[in-house]
């Protein structure tokens, strides 16, 4: 037996062991802060008796101190034996679990069918491959594949912001369709938010006040994992083809060397931004230069987006390894930038991209109600007070 197979035989164990809990709480599993909001909800809806605890990862420290702030019981998530043992029977308590990400652990728990786990991803949408769908699960052992599928299957609910994502899961995770509900992202409700819009953008041009009156280009790729960026030649020379605009760089918090380096290539037109989060950024930015990213769907819902390029240098290597949707080229709203020059000439025509169709795959729900909706349907499902079905 290997250390993982040993780590989900004691998850086994200890929610065994805690089994015959009574499950009355709610627990969250926290690896994004984007759904902050919702979890401060979710505290404020929840019954005197009923209890909240949030498992964060370190990454998430920040946003941790916030919800303790609110009041929320939080507590730091590690994968390992610590958390077998002491995260495990706090875990047995909960009649909801809400996850945002892939969680290990989750294939050696024990389910009781009195717990509902929920899955609220992280992204409203699907660029790239994962899961099954990824090329390199293949080639994994029979063990890792034996894994994945068990946490996909304890997943009793998908949280999405249309069909067409709860298509993805069903493919990528092998899982019914029935399990999707189509109520909208929560982390979405922002964006639809005119107030929370309004407040973040003039925020922005306060603090960089270099943006304000001028058109703003902002380049958020994905993350390569196990991939060092290296920008492809003639990109800063591309995002500047238009002298009058500002360009702002936001890529992955362990590539800051790399985004250093090509803010200075920007020249006098680069600003620099790290103060802002990529969904702020996004309130200002009238061209998103991206590729696989899920910040393309985002950028959607917002009244300000003009024009949205996919910048896909890399398309035949990445078409390999992850792997992209299948149907990627059917739904793309604006044709694939392959080269510099083609991002250059598309930056300087600065064409309106037609949202329309793009949102109805992807945004159907993602209307700014999510967050009342989610509440709803597990806070009845939770007490016990409607028919959620």
């Amino acid at each position: 037996m290997d250390v993982k197979e040993f780590y989900l035989w004691l998850v086994w164990l200890v929610s065994h062991l805690w089994g015959g809990r009574r499950r009355r709480n709610v627990v969250y599993l926290m690896s994004f802060s984007d759904n902050l909001p919702l979890i401060e909800a979710l505290a404020a809806a929840l019954p005197a008796d009923r209890q909240l605890t949030v498992f964060y990862r370190p990454a998430q420290a920040a946003a941790a101190a916030r919800l303790t702030q609110a009041g929320v019981t939080v507590r730091p998530f590690h994968d390992g034996f610590g958390f077998a043992l002491t995260g495990i029977p706090v875990i047995m308590g909960a009649r909801l679990l809400f996850c945002d990400n892939y969680y290990a652990f989750l294939g050696g728990l024990y389910h009781p069918q009195n717990m509902t786990i929920v899955q609220l991803w992280h992204a409203a949408g699907a660029i790239k491959r994962f899961g099954w769908e990824d090329p390199t699960t293949q080639d994994r052992s029979a063990s890792d594949r034996r894994r994945f599928q068990a946490v996909y299957d304890h997943f009793d609910e998908y949280v999405v912001g249309a069909p067409a994502m709860g298509d993805v899961f069903v493919r990528s995770y092998q899982v019914p369709q029935t399990r999707m509900q189509v109520l909208g992202y929560p982390r979405s409700d922002r964006l639809r938010d005119d107030a929370w819009v309004e407040r973040t953008r003039q925020r922005i041009y306060q603090a960089l006040p270099d943006l304000s009156g001028h058109r703003v280009i902002l380049y958020a790729p994905t993350y390569r994992e196990g991939v060092t960026f290296t920008p492809p030649a003639g990109l800063a020379a591309a995002l500047t083809a238009d002298p009058t605009a500002r360009v702002v760089v936001k890529l992955h918090p362990v590539l800051a060397a790399a985004a250093t380096d090509l803010q200075r290539q920007l020249g006098d037109q680069g600003v620099l931004a790290s103060a802002f989060s990529t969904a702020e950024l996004l309130t200002v930015t009238e061209t998103l230069v991206t590729d696989y990213s899920s910040v393309a769907f985002d950028y959607g819902l917002l009244d300000n987006a003009h024009s949205l390029l996919f910048y896909l240098f890399d398309l035949p290597s990445y078409s390999d390894n992850p792997g992209v949707q299948a149907d990627l080229l059917d739904w793309l709203p604006s044709p694939v930038l392959r080269d510099s020059q083609e991002l250059a000439a598309a930056i300087v025509a600065d064409r309106q991209t037609d949202l329309e169709q793009f949102n109805h795959r992807w945004n159907q729900a993602n209307d700014g109600q999510a967050t009342d909706r989610v509440i709803t349907r597990y806070l009845a499902l939770l007490t016990g007070s409607a028919n959620v079905d």
